[in-house]
């Protein structure tokens, strides 16, 4: 499978990234980057560092710096962490963005491999709707959109009715999701089904110690703030159940509704039914022991 991740790394996205560079059925053809987790800046500087980190050979694309009619941006530092990955103080500078921009790397990447190219998007969806703005026919030439974001008549996680990533940029989501892409939304009703707990960390250190110690080390800030939440038994994979639903959808349950996002007032995030958009096939449910088992043993595939 060709895939481009759009991401914002984060904790949980450095997860998928190192599920994505060790799984053979994924050829990696690129990360574009945005804020949400992070600023951008720190978005691609944090992408670089975990390829190199973990072997994988691919450009980082830099994009979208701020929400669709935003002037300012700020991350939430008590999820992630100051510099996005835990408690690490200082992320090495490694090589150099790619000289294009996420939106026209997008557009060239699902023109040259058309019908083949399958975008897994962690992150808030400007890159997404950039692209769409810039090329109308990205949507054809996608293979498929695969989002981790959304909560579907479940609760948000950002606010009581609107999960982070869609909340981030709600106008581009619901640019999104007003496009012909075919799209698979794989939001709370999935993703927080699927603990890793702080044993299956210790687990990943004893198997692979450089990636897996390095993966439990960025994660014990994660597990605080899950902790701190409400959430005592581990940290939900969001970003990698996403991941695995590209390769693996028969391990999911889905519906298929229309979709719009709520811009405005108190519910602004909020994922909503709408029979006049075009279909979006939605995760309700995973194969969740599976789901934890695949991440276990991708990273022990290193070192």
């Amino acid at each position: 499978m060709k895939l481009i991740i759009d991401t914002d790394p984060g904790v949980d996205d450095a997860l998928a990234i190192a599920m994505a560079v060790a799984m053979p059925e994924i050829e990696l053809l690129g990360l574009t980057t945005v804020f949400g987790n992070t600023f951008t800046y720190q978005s691609s500087r944090n992408a670089r560092y975990l390829l190199n980190l973990f072997g994988g050979d691919c450009p980082v694309a830099e994009g979208a710096t701020l929400p669709y009619g935003a002037t300012t941006y700020d991350p939430a530092d008590e999820v992630h962490g100051p510099e996005g990955l835990g408690a690490m103080a200082t992320v090495p500078d490694i090589g150099r963005n790619h000289a294009e921009g996420a939106a026209a790397f997008l557009v060239r990447m699902a023109q040259e491999n058309s019908g083949e190219l399958v975008v897994c998007a962690i992150g808030p969806l400007t890159n997404i709707a950039d692209a769409l703005k810039l090329d109308p026919a990205f949507a054809s030439n996608l293979k498929e959109l695969v989002i981790m974001g959304g909560a579907f008549e479940v609760p948000g996680n950002i606010t009581p009715l609107a999960e982070a990533n869609i909340f981030h940029d709600a106008p581009a989501a619901d640019a999104v999701f007003a496009s012909d892409l075919r799209i698979v939304m794989v939001g709370l009703n999935a993703t927080m089904q699927t603990l890793l707990t702080p044993e299956n960390f210790v687990d990943m250190s004893k198997s692979a110690p450089k990636v897996g110690g390095f993966l439990r080390e960025i994660h014990e800030f994660y597990l605080g703030f899950y902790r701190s939440v409400g959430v005592m038994d581990g940290c939900p994979m969001h970003d990698s159940t996403a991941l695995l639903a590209c390769i693996a959808p028969e391990q999911f349950t889905f519906q298929t509704s229309g979709l719009r996002v709520i811009c405005t007032g108190d519910a602004i995030g909020q994922t909503v039914a709408d029979a006049s958009r075009p279909p979006v096939r939605i995760a309700t449910g995973v194969a969740a022991t599976w789901a934890v088992a695949q991440a276990m043993a991708q990273v022990a595939t290193y070192d």
